[in-house]
């Protein structure tokens, strides 16, 4: 399977988050899976690539073209396919389309997004496929109290808790990701709760 790791591109992050990504992405490689990530050499997108490549993985890498042209970040330059795209939503579109499943690791802002635009489109029953939070070092507890209290407010239905999976346990996070999917049911069923 492809699986899709989001993550932080920062080169500021304590090394113990690198280290469990480069961790993950060796697994990622032995347990027989490729990856396909935001195409950055740096942070932990950087991490897992270079975890994938050390396992002798296969590696497709989506970056904006601006960001080569601007200098924005640095790219990976050890995909075995790395496309460049106009745009952000472009990006995203594609590694959608070539993953089987998405794994978030820690990151900021964009992965944040990335994690809830995922999660709006298989709660909107546009895709099936498995969603995990790689919850290293408890890093997204915050997050989760907060969907929690949307949760009791009313702003979020109980059961989209249910579309997604969250560990700080590697073998766990491959358990779920290799299960056989779940069927969803239809977009009222979800909205109706």
């Amino acid at each position: 399977m492809r699986l899709c790791v989001y993550g932080a591109a920062s080169t500021a992050i304590d090394k113990k988050y690198i280290t469990e990504t480069e961790t993950l992405g060796r697994q990622i490689a032995d347990r027989g899976h490729s990856l396909v990530f935001g195409g950055g050499g740096n942070g932990l997108m950087g991490a897992a690539a270079r975890g994938v490549r050390d396992g002798g993985g296969s590696i497709i890498g989506v970056i904006p073209e601006f960001f080569r042209e601007e200098g924005i970040e640095a790219l990976c330059d050890f995909c075995d396919e790395l496309i460049f795209t106009e745009t952000m939503r472009e990006r995203k579109q594609i590694m959608e389309d070539n993953a089987d499943g998405f794994i978030v690791v820690p990151g900021g802002i964009g992965t944040f997004e990335e994690f809830y635009e995922i999660l709006t489109l298989k709660q909107l029953c546009r895709h099936q496929k498995p969603i995990a939070i790689y919850n290293i070092n408890g890093y997204y507890n915050e997050m989760l109290q907060f969907m929690r209290k949307s949760i009791e407010e009313g702003f979020i239905r109980e059961n989209c808790m249910d579309l997604f999976y969250v560990t700080d346990d590697m073998d766990d996070l491959f358990r779920y990701l290799e299960a056989p999917a779940v069927q969803l049911h239809s977009v009222k069923e979800l909205k109706d709760g």
